[in-house]
């Protein structure tokens, strides 16, 4: 059995267990980081000190986007991991740019969810809009062009955005009309295992 371990208020977190519903994976997951710690024992499977962290028959695994494709080189079919080089490079370039994405983005969530109103950072704020602005653009352009970030259907390059794309609407940081984008999030409302496991309470 699949066992994950991390709180599922991560991104990175969610990303792997949405993932993990989308495959049909039977999994179990353990909260570890933030609130709950790591013990001596998770620090041996991870000695970033990081979440999540992955064992599957025997292979222990970390860095989100590793599991990723490594779940869906597995367990998926052609259209979520694809054999062809070409595709599935243009698939997987959205898997790295999620993290530029990533770093635009922080200063606006850690100032309004996990800061309380005094201590907030409102310049930060400003800043981490207008970036997250910036960058989304790019990606409503590319959804204009291809209705997935994976292509003509969904795959696992959908995943790392599809996190983040959660939290910049629940935010409330679309400034600027981003059509493409809302109907690509709004596509992935509907997909399995994306309400109980993207969808929740930002924290």
């Amino acid at each position: 059995m699949l066992t994950i371990w991390g709180r599922l208020n991560s991104h990175n977190v969610k990303k792997v267990v949405w993932l993990a519903e989308e495959l049909g994976l039977t999994y179990r997951r353990h909260d570890v980081g933030g609130a709950f710690g790591m013990d001596d024992a998770y620090l041996a499977k991870n000695p970033n000190a990081l979440i999540p962290t992955i064992e599957d028959d025997g292979l222990v695994l970390w860095e989100s986007n590793a599991i990723l494709r490594y779940l869906a080189a597995r367990y998926g079919d052609d259209t979520m991991w694809p054999a062809d080089p070409a595709r599935r490079a243009l698939a997987d370039r959205w898997m790295d740019w999620q993290f530029s994405y990533a770093d635009a983005q922080r200063g606006a969530f850690f100032n309004l969810v996990r800061r309380a109103a005094g201590q907030r950072d409102d310049e930060a704020v400003a800043q981490s809009i207008v970036a997250c602005g910036r960058l989304m653009s790019v990606l409503d352009r590319q959804l204009g062009e291809a209705p997935w970030l994976s292509g003509a259907a969904f795959g696992v390059a959908d995943v790392p955005m599809g996190v983040y794309a959660h939290t910049f609407f629940a935010l409330g940081l679309d400034r600027v009309p981003l059509p493409h984008l809302a109907d690509w999030y709004a596509r992935l409302q509907a997909r399995p295992g994306y309400a109980d496991t993207v969808m929740i309470p930002l924290t």
